[in-house]
């Protein structure tokens, strides 16, 4: 049981801060810099401190954000986790009979930091009402204070008390009211971390692991990033706990070998590609095989993924363009040689890859059916006729899923655009045939 303390003539049984010895953030210092400077006084008399809500996808590391925050200026922590059932009375002051059959009042993670002079981090807390919402707008603006109905007392703020708010951006349960949103400034949005901070997360929360296994679940999460998948990094954490406990379950049920086995390929990643495939399909699902590379050289793997993005971002400037006029049939025409040559630039050219297109070649008239596919496909310019035959070229693809080339992203893209613009551009060639055949 925490300390005590009287208000007013009301005893008030204080919570225990929270320490987490393995929450760290680690890389993103602007968003480390935003939320400290949320949190500054300008002037200690006349200002006070703002009350920031960190916004992002699940596991992107909101709360670690805010506790590495609060620690690093020498403050407790107090983590409050809201749900749908939070009362206002749960985020204040809670009456709770005791074994002398008497009342004494419980104060919450918020209102003991309130005291303490301390941090609350409100996680996810847009899943709270506007009836628990309501009990704190007085705390968030320059008043500073909460009043609970059931313990009779005003409670004021410490000069010292800091207050943030966690947000899922796409799991809301209750729309946050605007007298309160306005009072929860500056928003802070955070982002899927970069390849490095990936890899130096996922090393420091499982130093034991082998550094195989971290780069192949960076390579996983980096791939599912540029689909735009919302894995996270504590989706990748999860993955290599999950698979070191299953390999060293195996080993120990395993009948031991006379003689140690040693990798053929040196080059080969040192982990087993089952155990991992089994650890994400129960830990994501088997959806997500779509975004495993089983490429072993994982720099040729990022270069490769760069590559297709570049490739992507190319043919989005092509059929997006804000200068077009996607309405008008005249519009949509496009010069095919023109086009082709616009996305062979000099960086394609000197890695050896150029872009075959059937539609782009296509010299007849008549358009894909519905059932045809469009594809764009990446092959080496000095071996284009054998490419696809040689193992040598498939070598580091040659155990991924079909489903995993980024060249499905592009497919995709394509076949999106080309499908809404079909009946224009049939009718743009009907006519332009028309109007060659009455010159002739």
């Amino acid at each position: 049981m925490g300390k005590t303390v009287n208000i007013d003539g009301v005893d008030l049984i204080l919570n225990n801060p929270d320490e987490i010895d393995n929450m760290h953030w680690i890389g993103g210092e602007t968003y480390m810099t935003q939320l400290l400077a949320a949190w500054m006084m300008v002037d200690e008399k006349k200002d006070i401190p703002m009350n920031p809500q960190i916004l992002g996808k699940p596991g992107v590391g909101k709360t670690t954000l805010a506790y590495s925050a609060a620690k690093s200026i020498n403050l407790p922590v107090y983590i409050y986790q809201c749900t749908v059932d939070t009362r206002p009375e749960d985020l204040l002051v809670t009456p709770v009979i005791s074994n002398e059959n008497t009342i004494k009042y419980h104060a919450s993670a918020l209102v003991t930091a309130m005291i303490k002079g301390g941090v609350c981090i409100l996680d996810e807390a847009n899943r709270m009402s506007e009836k628990s919402w309501a009990s704190l707008a007085p705390l968030l603006d320059q008043r500073r204070y909460i009043e609970s109905i059931i313990a009779g007392i005003k409670i004021k703020a410490h000069p010292n008390f800091r207050v943030c708010v966690t947000m899922n951006d796409d799991s809301s349960t209750f729309e946050v009211p605007e007298y309160i949103h306005s009072r929860l400034q500056p928003q802070i949005l955070i982002d899927f971390p970069d390849r490095n901070e990936e890899f130096q997360i996922l090393k420091f929360n499982l130093p034991y692991a082998k550094k195989d296994i971290l780069l192949y679940t960076v390579n996983f999460l980096q791939r599912a990033h540029l689909h735009n998948k919302e894995f996270s990094i504590r989706d990748g954490i999860n993955i290599c706990r999950y698979y070191l406990k299953i390999e060293q379950f195996t080993e120990k049920n395993k009948e031991p070998e006379t003689k140690p086995l040693e990798r053929e390929n040196p080059n080969t990643p040192d982990l087993d590609l089952s155990l991992f495939r089994q650890s994400i399909r129960q830990i994501l699902g088997p959806e997500a095989f779509n975004f495993l590379s089983e490429s072993p050289n994982y720099q040729e793997d990022h270069r490769m993924n760069s590559h297709f993005k570049s490739m992507f971002d190319k043919l989005n400037d092509v059929f997006m363009d804000s200068s077009t006029d996607h309405d008008d049939p005249e519009d949509d025409y496009v010069d095919e040689d023109l086009l082709e040559e616009e996305l062979l630039d000099e960086d394609d050219e000197e890695e050896g890859y150029y872009i075959e297109s059937d539609r782009l070649e296509r010299e007849d008239d008549e358009f894909l059916d519905d059932n045809e596919d469009d594809v764009i496909h990446l092959i080496d310019k000095d071996d284009s006729d054998s490419s696809h035959n040689n193992p040598a070229f498939d070598e580091s693809f040659e155990q991924i899923d079909p489903e995993s080339d980024p060249n499905d992203m592009i497919r995709e893209f394509l076949e999106r655009k080309e499908r809404q613009k079909q009946s224009s551009k049939a009718s743009k060639k009907k006519e332009k045939k028309k109007k060659n055949d009455n010159k002739t």
